[in-house]
Order: structure tokens, then sequence, then C-alpha cells
């Protein structure tokens, strides 16, 4: 490859960066997620999750939406052999481009915290902590606009997807953990 060549696609590289807005932002890694969920102490065990097509059909019943897989995991926190709780990390397509959730669940499966990881879409999209809050001990029934939860304007597809995400947690756990002793 000669100079001139080189200098051309490294400019060309440049100009597609700055001419491109990235708004990828990413708050947490994993492990500082699992620190925010359940403290420095804690330990946290994976558990798998493989619903079987009636588990899968009363999953989507609950929680209004497709599951796009056969298996799931939960982050369960324990702290002396106590379970603290169950953290699920939650990506999903809010225009064109995902946001990343960890969802926290008490023991008895009450959502107790909502934590954005990432957000890739403009940052004016994002809902803000304190719109997360309004959901916080709501029954998985209540987890929708048209049962009291506030929207945001400019922001509707994102608290949509948030939304989506807290039922498809809520009712994992309900049926694969709740009702199926895990």
């Amino acid at each position: 490859m000669n100079h001139h060549n080189l200098i051309t696609r490294i400019t060309l590289v440049l100009l597609l960066c700055i001419a491109t807005p990235s708004f990828a932002k990413i708050f947490y890694s994993k492990n500082e997620a699992m620190e925010l969920a359940f403290g420095k102490t804690a330990t946290v065990e994976v558990l798998s999750l493989f619903p079987d097509e009636q588990q899968q059909a009363k999953i989507q019943d609950l929680a209004k939406t497709k599951l796009e897989s056969g298996m799931f995991s939960f982050y369960v926190g324990k702290e002396q052999g106590k379970v603290l709780g169950y953290a699920a990390i939650e990506s999903i397509t809010v225009r064109t481009k995902p946001e990343t959730l960890m969802i926290v669940l008490t023991p008895e499966g009450e959502l107790r915290n909502i934590t954005t990881l990432a957000f890739h879409e403009p940052p004016e999209y994002q809902p803000p902590e304190r719109w997360f809050e309004q959901l916080y001990k709501r029954a998985i029934a209540d987890m929708d606009f048209n049962k009291g939860v506030d929207g945001i304007a400019g922001a509707t597809l994102s608290t949509r997807a948030a939304l989506t995400s807290v039922r498809k947690v809520m009712g994992i756990y309900q049926v694969m953990i709740k009702e199926g002793n895990n």
C-alpha cells in the first residue's frame, strides 16, 4: 500500500468518526453492577433457567411480551447463605440501539431497584433514575402506562422498553423461582 493511499484511508476513517455522532454510554461494568445490587461483601451466583414451552407461555402472558430466548440468567446475591435478592441484566433495543438495565428483585420477587448500565441512544431519550422509582414495589400487573405509570415526553420508547424488561424479569421470577421452587 502506498503512502498516499494510507493517508486517504486514515482521513476517511477520521471523517466518518467525526460525522457520526456517538452516544454510547456505559455507566457500570458487570462487577460494579453486582456490587451496587448486593453490596461489597455478598457472594453472587449465576442461576441459569430454561423454561419449558408451558412456562414460556405463562411468562409471556404475565410479561405481555415474547421471550427471545429459551435461557435466562439471574444473578443471586447471598450473604452467609441467605438470599439478598435476584438481579437480571436486560438489553433491549429502544429505537435502533440498545439500553442495558440491571433489574433487581427482593428475595420475594418485588422490584427493588433498576440501574441503567449502558445507554446507546441520545442521552435525552434516557429515562432518569427518578422515573424508575415509581415502579418499585408495584405488582407485575400494574407495570403499565394504563395503570398509573407516568410516561416521559421525548422518552416514550425507552420507558416502554424499560417496562417491558421489568415485566419480563418479574414474570420469569414468578414462574421459574416462586412457582418453580428453584
